[in-house]
């Protein structure tokens, strides 16, 4: 039965590791050289760390440790959630702050996986994960499909130029060659619009949970022995406040110094 999440707050110990820490434990644990918590940002690590705690669930053989662009970056955290999917795990995966390299966002991540990957089996490290061997299986296997792949394409050309060669007709493998073409492009748009769910996702979780945060503050502006004080007056005045264009915290600025109460001292 897979590990529940963690409940980690903003204010957790977890996110007050260092980024010297992370990656000792990074490196230690996965036998790599990081030299900073960005190089991390493929999401190829994240991967192998779920890989290592929870072992066969991961398709390694898909994780690309190579990955450079946006696109092939952001397929690794598609198989990364996938994992946390299938783990049951609500953590939000911000794709799209991760890939853009920025420090500061994929050490909170990493601090939040290290905290993870402690809670599981009571972070002792499975003795028989050889995490080189696992990198190169799926380097290997990668590399085979497309070694595949090659072939068939020259074996395309090979046999398209013979019939033209022959003086036989031609048109009919050229056709092929165009369908096999279009086919990848519709993989390839396929991906993308995956990519682009994830990042949608993403955006709803964290428009849920702001949301939600707003919607506790307004029940507690509610309660009779609160909703008559100028503070609750103010909070309320930028809760329901209607013209996106104009900022109501000059009046809520406003209600607060208008009221003698709130400054004892000054009075």
């Amino acid at each position: 039965m897979a590990a529940a999440a963690p409940t980690i707050g903003m204010m957790d110990s977890a996110y007050f590791v260092g980024r010297g820490e992370i990656l000792s434990w990074i490196n230690a644990t996965l036998q790599l050289s990081l030299a900073k918590v960005e190089e991390a940002a493929s999401g190829a690590v994240q991967c192998q760390l779920m890989d290592m705690v929870h072992p066969g669930v991961v398709p390694m053989h898909k994780v690309n440790f190579d990955a450079k662009t946006e696109y092939d970056m952001i397929q690794n955290y598609k198989i990364l959630q996938d994992v946390f999917n299938k783990l049951r795990l609500s953590k939000n995966i911000e794709v799209n702050k991760l890939v853009k390299g920025r420090p500061l966002d994929n050490l909170e991540f990493l601090q939040w996986l290290k905290r993870y990957c402690d809670s599981v089996n009571g972070g002792i490290m499975n003795e028989n994960y050889n995490p080189v061997e696992r990198r190169s299986k799926g380097c290997k296997e990668r590399s085979l499909k497309g070694s595949n792949k090659s072939s068939k394409s020259l074996q395309a050309n090979r046999l398209s130029s013979a019939n033209s060669a022959d003086g036989g007709p031609c048109v009919g493998k050229v056709n092929v060659i165009s369908e096999e073409h279009y086919i990848e492009q519709i993989q390839q748009l396929s991906e993308k619009i995956a990519g682009l769910k994830i990042s949608m996702d993403s955006a709803e979780k964290e428009r849920d949970f702001y949301f939600s945060k707003l919607r506790d503050i307004e029940i507690l502006c509610q309660r009779p022995e609160l909703e008559h004080l100028p503070m609750t007056k103010a909070v309320q005045k930028i809760l329901y406040a209607a013209d996106a264009r104009d900022s109501p915290l000059p009046e809520a600025n406003e209600i607060i110094t208008r009221s003698p109460s709130m400054f004892p001292d000054e009075a």
